[in-house]
């Protein structure tokens, strides 16, 4: 059904690896632009990445293609992944492989294979990533709060989450400042976001007018 562009009996001509080239990168930037439509926070660094990667990918299966070593440079060229600068999570990763794909196939000369990969797993990704049920809740959010060594955080703010609260998990539990305050964290779900103040007032009244820190919650736990 696909067909190479590269010819083996001639090898790479300069006609072939420009288009394989141009392709990769064309093909780079879109699931580049995938993921920044899916990530307004898209860090910039990865994707740049996403573009020069499939190029990088591309050339060196074309250095190798046909020799004994091809397979050993396709594995490292995957493992380039675990030597990024930071980690992130999961559906970057997917993004990663996808235009590692990208470059693999480009770089055997098959474009449509590319340009199809391309698009069935970028739409995929891109529709997963606007359904809500795959995405945190919007109106979740981090709550940390600290206590007195002698409040019993199991059962003290039960009463205050019950009223303003959908639900209420906590997370982490942990003493500081030599043990002397706990510090609590949990994932909540606020009944009403313009309640929010009042309920950080009855927090605060409970807790000795101690830190209290309400942040939104992301997904970088996802982490591979």
């Amino acid at each position: 059904m696909f067909s190479s562009i590269i010819d083996n009996s001639v090898g790479l001509t300069a006609q072939s690896t420009v288009f394989c080239t141009l392709t990769s990168a064309v093909l780079g930037l879109v699931a580049a632009l995938l993921y920044r439509l899916n990530n307004p926070r898209a860090s910039k660094n990865l994707m740049v990445t996403l573009v020069v990667l499939p190029v990088l990918v591309q050339a060196v299966i074309m250095l190798v293609n046909g020799s004994v070593g091809a397979g050993i440079a396709v594995m490292g060229a995957f493992n380039l992944v675990r030597f990024r600068s930071a980690p992130g999570t999961s559906r970057e990763i997917c993004y990663v492989f996808l235009v590692m794909g990208i470059g693999l196939a480009t770089g055997m000369g098959y474009l449509g294979f590319a340009l199809i990969i391309t698009l069935a797993a970028g739409l995929i990704l891109a529709l997963l990533g606007f359904s809500p049920a795959f995405g945190i809740v919007k109106t979740a959010k981090l709550l940390r709060i600290l206590i007195p060594e002698d409040l019993d955080y199991m059962t003290c703010f039960k009463d205050i989450f019950a009223e303003y609260l959908s639900s209420a998990r906590l997370v982490m539990s942990k003493t500081v400042s030599m043990g002397t305050l706990y510090e609590l964290r949990y994932e909540i779900v606020l009944k009403s976001a313009e309640k929010e103040k009042e309920f950080l007032d009855k927090i605060r009244e409970r807790n000795g007018n101690l830190t209290i820190a309400c942040s939104i919650l992301t997904d970088n736990h996802e982490e591979m």
